[in-house]
């Protein structure tokens, strides 16, 4: 319901921003169906494949380990939001390497800031993001799962933002308090600009792009986003097929 609800909240302020106005009137029908079929896929394709194949490959494969991980509720909480964020940050950046590019170029192919494009992607790039496996992994073993369903929900729900174009004003007090430690829809910009897309690779917290020296600081938002790409439409859903 968290990632319902932010995705809803994130797509009304999209569309009654002030700002950006005609927003989602200059997206062309191409990307209303990037965008669309990326969300629909994975939002209940994902989902029901982690919980009918994978969850299912997990009983087969360890029979004996399920609900064999006992944690602590902030522990389990820790695990999803902390633990698999530092995976994603290196799934994030091989797909950034030369062999894996391919796969996830289609997603820098937007030109602004919206939560519709979050899930712009080939459609077989989720079966490389970390998140299908490891999830349905953690909730086989775990004997009580919902703090790390938690952890899954406001991981969702920060995506959703960081791909939108809320971010906090300079210096307010929201701002001071997020910008040390998670990664801004202003950090993931940056990502997604023409000037710089070999860093701010991280998910939820900007600490692993500081650690790793790959977080790129600046105050304004660039001026520009998205690669320039030839690729058909049905190359941009079905590539590399």
């Amino acid at each position: 319901m968290l990632v319902f609800f932010t995705f809803v909240i994130l797509l009304a302020l999209t569309a009654t921003n002030s700002k950006q106005p005609f927003l989602y009137w200059k997206k062309s029908r191409e990307d209303w169906l990037l965008d669309g079929i990326g969300l629909f896929f994975q939002g209940t394709m994902i989902p029901f494949l982690q919980v009918a194949v994978v969850f299912q490959l997990y009983q087969w494969l360890l029979p004996d380990a399920s609900g064999s991980l006992n944690l602590y509720p902030i522990t389990a909480f820790l695990l999803s939001f902390v633990f698999v964020d530092y995976l994603y940050y290196w799934n994030h950046r091989l797909f950034h390497t030369p062999k894996l590019w391919f796969i996830h170029q289609v997603h820098h192919t937007v030109t602004e800031m919206d939560v519709l494009g979050t899930s712009r992607n080939t459609l077989w790039t989720s079966f490389f993001i970390v998140y299908l496996w490891i999830h349905p992994l953690f909730l086989y073993l775990l004997q009580e799962p919902r703090w790390y369903i938690l952890g899954i929900s406001l991981s969702s729900a920060l995506d959703l933002w960081r791909h939108s174009n809320f971010t906090p004003k300079l210096n307010s007090w929201v701002y001071r308090c997020l910008s040390p430690w998670l990664i801004l829809p202003k950090d993931h910009g940056w990502h997604h600009s023409e000037q710089c897309i070999k860093g701010n690779y991280g998910a939820n917290l900007k600490f692993w792009d500081i650690i790793h020296g790959t977080y790129y600081k600046f105050e304004n938002p660039p001026n520009s986003l998205g690669i320039n790409n030839s690729l058909s439409f049905t190359r941009k859903l079905f590539l590399p097929f």
